[in-house]
């Protein structure tokens, strides 16, 4: 009787394991455009701090990330059990913002470009300085990146509430917990991993073996173009989640995309809903930039 109970008492657990690894997978798979939107984010706010800081300066944020991610995840568990009606609209909004962040990239890159290289300077310029407290820069880095953490943190959170908010309370609170364990470490210790390559480039670039100057050659020639990559994808990808989950939001656009696919059918049918989901993240995007820039102008200089 005994063993017989421990059995199912091992089958039951299996089972809850299994629903919470599928309902993981389903939720890591839409917050992707976060994720690398978080890689990129997370590897630039290091930059420009000495080699020998940057591992616990990723740490120091890591650290930070877990904390912020302790209070999301009862706050979204909350949210599920007293007003489970919010989470859609919560959704909704995470989605509107990743639109709306990711036009914001784009706007800032081409129409605010000289901006963005001026920045850059005066950062180098002031790393430069003999007298520079690099202490207070570390310090204010990993403020900003925990900052970005936060906001970030929150989508994923609230996009994972999204894709198990049909289940009970328990599966709820594993596969949030189990998400942010697992992406905050995931992410950190590529970003960890990330900042070290052209470490590691310099130091295969400097050995007597010919081949491995050149493999060291290639990652110091790869380092930058990675994170190029990785930021452009996080950008692609923050358009077609967060346009994904409004188009969901909003049955009659929802319908009328796959209505459309279904009428042109073959491979275009699969490829269609995702393209009109990224389009109408940009839509969106812009539409969002264009109304609440003039708005933080306005308010901005008011404060000032």
């Amino acid at each position: 009787m005994a063993a017989s109970s421990l059995l199912v008492l091992i089958d039951d657990i299996a089972t809850v394991l299994d629903d919470v690894a599928l309902m993981t997978k389903a939720a890591t798979k839409k917050t992707a455009g976060v994720l690398g939107d978080d890689l990129a984010l997370n590897a630039q706010q290091v930059t420009g701090v000495k080699p020998a800081r940057e591992i616990p300066v990723v740490w120091a944020v890591a650290k930070g990330s877990m904390v912020n991610k302790a209070i999301l995840v009862p706050g979204a568990l909350a949210i599920s059990f007293f007003v489970p009606w919010l989470v859609i609209p919560l959704l909704m909004l995470g989605g509107a913002f990743l639109c709306f962040e990711g036009f914001e990239k784009l706007a800032h890159r081409f129409l605010h470009k000289q901006e963005g290289e001026q920045h850059k300077a005066e950062l180098h310029e002031a790393l430069k300085d003999p007298g520079a407290d690099m202490k207070s820069v570390e310090k204010d880095k990993i403020k900003g990146a925990i900052r970005t953490d936060f906001i970030l943190s929150a989508e994923i959170i609230a996009i994972t509430l999204g894709t198990v908010s049909s289940q009970g309370i328990g599966m709820q609170f594993l596969v949030l917990t189990v998400v942010a364990v697992m992406i905050t470490i995931g992410v950190y210790g590529l970003v960890a991993g990330i900042v070290k390559l052209d470490d590691g480039g310099l130091y295969l670039s400097k050995k007597e073996s010919p081949f491995a100057q050149r493999v060291g050659e290639a990652i110091l020639w790869l380092a930058p173009w990675m994170m190029k990559t990785l930021s452009v994808l996080g950008t692609i990808a923050m358009f077609l989640v967060g346009g994904g989950i409004l188009t969901h939001g909003l049955p009659p656009v929802y319908e009328a995309i796959h209505h459309f696919a279904e009428g042109v059918g073959g491979v275009a049918q699969a490829i269609i809903p995702v393209v009109a989901d990224g389009l109408f993240g940009v839509a969106v995007g812009a539409l969002l930039v264009a109304v609440i820039t003039p708005v933080v102008k306005f308010w901005q200089s008011r404060s000032a």
